[in-house]
């Protein structure tokens, strides 16, 4: 009974996109009324308000459902499993369409990580959400990463959802599309080429550069070929 009320409380997060789209709908009605000039100049500033609050009630949400993230296991059938899954969907459905996706690269998005329990710092390029549990996370000065990215700081084997850390080093950069699992680290420096797998466990060594599922040196004399 207690994980089928949590499925069913899965249904809040599209109703409540419905209800930011229908908020936004209100007021470009309501600023048309007024003046299709007003419109016209003010659409952005509702578009961005309503990106806004469904980032923040993304990350009340997160908060309220389970509070700070540790590295530690949590048995598939436990509560913190299906109210991780919970705020992930507001995450999916909520945040990523009305914010997330059209703040990638911009300061917004690390502002916005760093309500999740992120832990990012000055300068970061980041083009991706997918930080599945942000507390876990940490992006150092000066890093980026790229593009569909997965910042993935839990497995689960054996019916265990097991969590981890995960950090990227000032500096370090993982190319669109990669995946780093828990318990990786990318030392200073470090870069990760496109739609590579950085394996759990593994360290990426300061000032070096690797690719491939999983990763492996990379030899820059004959990429430049």
């Amino acid at each position: 009974m207690a994980r089928g009320t949590l499925e069913v409380l899965r249904l809040t997060a599209p109703i409540v996109t419905g209800y930011v789209a229908v908020g936004v709908l209100v007021a470009l009605q309501q600023l048309v009324e007024e003046s299709w000039w007003a419109a016209a100049l003010l659409s952005g500033v509702v578009m961005l308000a309503a990106g806004v609050v469904a980032a923040l009630l993304t990350s009340a949400v997160k908060w309220l459902l389970v509070g700070r993230i540790e590295a530690g296991d949590h048995p598939l059938w436990s509560s913190f499993v299906w109210r991780n899954e919970l705020q992930d969907t507001f995450v999916e459905m909520v945040a990523a369409p009305w914010f997330a996706e059209q703040a990638y690269g911009t300061p917004l998005l690390s502002a916005w990580l760093r309500t999740l329990g992120a832990k990012v710092g000055r300068g970061v390029w980041c083009e991706t959400y997918w930080l599945p549990e942000a507390d876990l996370v940490t992006v150092a000065d000066g890093a980026s990463v790229g593009r569909g990215c997965v910042v993935q700081t839990h497995l689960f084997h054996d019916r265990v959802m097991s969590l981890d850390t995960v950090e990227i080093g000032a500096g370090a950069s993982m190319g669109p599309h990669g995946v780093v699992l828990p318990a990786a680290r990318l030392e200073p420096g470090s870069r990760v080429g496109p739609a590579s797998l950085v394996m759990r466990g593994e360290v990426v060594p300061a000032g070096t550069t690797w690719r491939g599922n999983p990763i492996s040196p990379w030899d820059e004399t004959v990429a430049r070929r």
